[in-house]
């Protein structure tokens, strides 16, 4: 009497699963290449904007909205840009590398947030271009763990200049405007041209 033999559909299941497994692992072990090279430069150019609006000196309620609302500009370009490039490679912008980019990132900008209005509260606007430099180096090189080297090369640049404008408050107003204007435009023509977008 012969053995029945298992049904192809059971072994194709099988395969599929595996597939699956597969598919998965390498997402999630993959790098986030959405970070926006384009998006970087826009954002680059209405930061020098924004630190031209702001006043090179001045660190009063004015400028600390001037910022607040480049802040938003900038994070809104951000994801617009990264939620383009994501579409264009046809990539879920939020795949294990998003998620993992976006989980580093956002606990140093929360922090950004809170010291920031204590700072305000407390009048201590100067150490404010410090403290964002180097929380938002911060938080670029932690997500950029899960993206292309470039990344954290800038956010360690943005933190040297968030430490020395912590270390010379004097300058904060113009290391605030060469880092998140100049480094953005440096490093998000590197992204655009080398990492396509």
């Amino acid at each position: 009497m012969a053995i029945p033999r298992p049904q192809p559909l059971e072994l194709q299941a099988h395969a599929m699963d595996n597939l699956r497994y597969i598919r998965q692992t390498i997402e999630r072990a993959g790098s986030f290449t959405a970070v926006p090279g384009l998006g970087g430069v826009l954002m680059g150019s209405t930061a020098l904007v924004a630190a031209w609006a702001a006043g090179p000196a001045a660190r009063g309620a004015r400028w600390v909205a001037v910022w607040m609302a480049e802040a938003l500009v900038a994070a809104a370009i951000g994801v617009a840009g990264s939620a383009w490039k994501s579409h264009r490679a046809k990539l879920a912008l939020l795949s294990g590398p998003g998620r993992k980019f976006a989980a580093a990132f956002t606990p140093a900008m929360a922090a950004g947030a809170l010291l920031t209005a204590v700072l305000f509260q407390h009048g201590m606007t100067a150490l404010l271009p410090g403290l964002w430099l180097l929380l938002y180096g911060s938080a670029i090189v932690s997500g950029g763990s899960a993206s292309v080297r470039v990344v954290p090369l800038m956010g360690f640049c943005f933190m040297a200049a968030g430490a020395a404008a912590l270390l010379e408050p004097a300058a904060g107003c113009v290391l605030l405007a060469a880092g998140f204007g100049g480094l953005h435009i440096l490093f998000g023509t590197v992204i655009a041209v080398k990492y396509g977008g």
